[in-house]
């Protein structure tokens, strides 16, 4: 059997960098990553709260989180950043104000700022969440994955693959499907891919969604 290794990982100091910019010491290492843990959900919690557009997507390519001994910063990559920013300032406060009575963080500032991406359907991150809303409104899932590629189609991407596991249409049996355009080249490490998975809740079960996107 082939070893499977996470495509960003794999490629850490090559074609990936980290989300998470920070120091600490050993025995404080743990509560920083349960910190950025809380960040991370907190933000997509909000969006889940307050946003929707009609295809069920937040648009949240990668939350970057830097940290400094007064400061913690927090961009966020969105596709479509309408949906943050449709009541200005007044939205993105209330997030600020949300994830610092989270964070329960006195001492330190708590800086958001919001980042456009252009063709954002050439992010998995985004794609998946297009896919997970067609399966939760029981689309088949040959016609969602084919939705999906098209999209990245228009995104000029070089190469995509999804693969989809789970009760599969509500059949009895749990199976895994996967479908490839153009290239994926996983073992070149200085091949830029970007990679996600993601979970969706459906009528039937847990599905698991992977895409592998190569970019340019």
């Amino acid at each position: 059997m082939g070893q499977k290794i996470n495509p960003l990982g794999f490629r850490l100091g090559t074609t990936q960098g980290h989300h998470s910019i920070w120091f600490a010491q050993p025995k404080n290492y743990s509560e920083g990553l349960q910190e950025d843990k809380k960040i991370r959900n907190c933000i997509k919690n909000y969006l889940q709260k307050n946003m929707r557009i009609s295809s069920g997507v937040e648009g949240i390519a990668r939350i970057e989180i830097r940290k400094r001994i007064d400061l913690i910063q927090v961009i966020i990559y969105m596709g479509f950043p309408k949906l943050l920013l449709e009541g200005k300032t007044r939205r993105i406060e209330e997030l600020q104000m949300n994830v610092q009575k989270e964070l329960n963080c006195v001492n330190r500032k708590l800086n958001i700022a919001i980042t456009r991406i252009t063709n954002p359907y050439g992010h998995p991150n985004i794609l998946a969440e297009f896919i997970a809303g067609q399966l939760k409104n029981r689309v088949s899932f040959r016609k969602a994955i084919k939705k999906a590629i098209e999209l990245t189609e228009q995104a000029e991407t070089k190469g995509i693959q999804v693969q989809i596991a789970g009760r599969l249409d509500g059949k009895e049996i749990a199976r895994v499907e996967w479908i490839r355009e153009g290239r994926v080249p996983l073992q070149t490490i200085r091949a830029k891919i970007d990679y996600c998975s993601y979970g969706v809740r459906t009528v039937y079960g847990v599905l698991g969604i992977k895409i592998w996107i190569f970019g340019e």
